[in-house]
């Protein structure tokens, strides 16, 4: 039981700091989010008075005459509130509602992609690694090599094979636009079928390192004493891999899969600009080149709080996995 409390202290405590560490940074940068979204209403025309400009700077947060201080225990109460603040560059939308309409896109695609490439190259890591020596070998390095192709090369190449050239997928768009998005079986598929090239890109280029790292945590596994205790009983060659070997070799990639899942909601900016994707990669790369501050803040808090938790729960699954940890730890 103290395991579980000193892990969910801990995270507590890097929730506080990230938490500090989003509202420091936005203000430690140049310019202020009430200048740009002035500067922009006043390219439409008409001036903006000091009234207005006060009205501006308590719906944004940037506090005016509020000291730091107090602007800090505002923007806890606010997150706590669920209240992220107004995005400039989507004004007036809440920040909030900008990250929810991006979010779920994001997550569908990353999230099954990354899936996908876990799951693929921890059974052929394993595979390969349990007939080392063999033919399998061979994968390693023709996937190896496609892990180091240079990310925005590889999804231009899919782009201008199957899309352009070939024409069998759509070239840019997360559904077609005739469509109103909804959860009717025409626009799930037309997601479906605008999604399939980005999520190769993303299966393609990270298959690899999975395939690699389990592949030798294998070849480890195999020499181990519970190894060949198993094989002197005389079980079963697919059992001992699956039962003993697999079970302990892919420990580390857990962790590993872990910190990609909690970085499945930052997205995949440069395979979203490929494909015009509607991701909050999108929305991030967007709010860096409007130095819209608050939306920037609101999705790295969205990403901070992924990671912590999706490290939270497999703390707690090693604990399940390998009692060992809550002896050691």
């Amino acid at each position: 039981m103290r395991y579980y409390v000193r892990k969910f202290a801990f995270y507590l405590v890097a929730l506080w700091a990230a938490l500090t560490l989003n509202f420091v940074i936005p203000r430690l940068m140049p310019g202020n989010p009430v200048d740009i979204l002035l500067a922009k209403l006043q390219q439409r025309g008409g001036s903006i008075d000091p009234a207005a400009r006060r009205s501006f700077e308590l719906l944004l947060g940037s506090g005016g005459d509020e000291s730091v201080v107090g602007q800090y225990f505002a923007y806890l109460g606010n997150v706590l509130r669920g209240d992220l603040g107004v995005s400039v560059s989507a004004f007036p939308a809440p920040v909030s509602e900008v990250i929810a309409s991006s979010l779920p896109w994001t997550v569908v695609l990353v999230g099954i992609a990354t899936l996908l490439s876990f799951v693929i190259g921890i059974a052929l890591g394993a595979l390969v690694g349990w007939k080392r020596g063999t033919w399998l070998d061979s994968l390693v390095p023709a996937t190896t090599v496609l892990a180091a192709v240079p990310y925005f090369w590889l999804a231009l190449i899919l782009v201008a094979v199957f899309a352009s050239a070939l024409g069998w997928f759509p070239l840019t768009g997360g559904y077609d636009v005739v469509l109103s998005p909804g959860w009717d079986a025409e626009f799930i598929g037309s997601a479906v079928y605008h999604g399939i090239l980005p999520a190769l890109t993303i299966v393609v280029s990270s298959v690899g390192g999975w395939l690699l790292g389990m592949r030798n945590m294998m070849v480890s596994a195999t020499s181990e004493d519970y190894v060949l205790t198993a094989r002197a009983k005389g079980l079963r060659d697919s059992r001992i891999m699956i039962r003993y070997a697999t079970r302990n070799a892919v420990l580390p990639s857990v962790a590993g899969f872990a910190i990609s899942l909690g970085f499945v909601v930052s997205g995949s900016i440069i395979t979203e600009q490929v494909f015009s994707y509607p991701g909050i990669g999108s929305k991030l790369l967007q709010a860096v080149q409007n130095n819209d501050y608050a939306l920037m803040q609101g999705i790295f808090l969205v990403i901070t709080v992924a990671v912590l938790g999706a490290n939270l729960v497999v703390d707690l699954l090693y604990a399940l996995i390998d009692p060992r940890t809550r002896v050691s730890g």
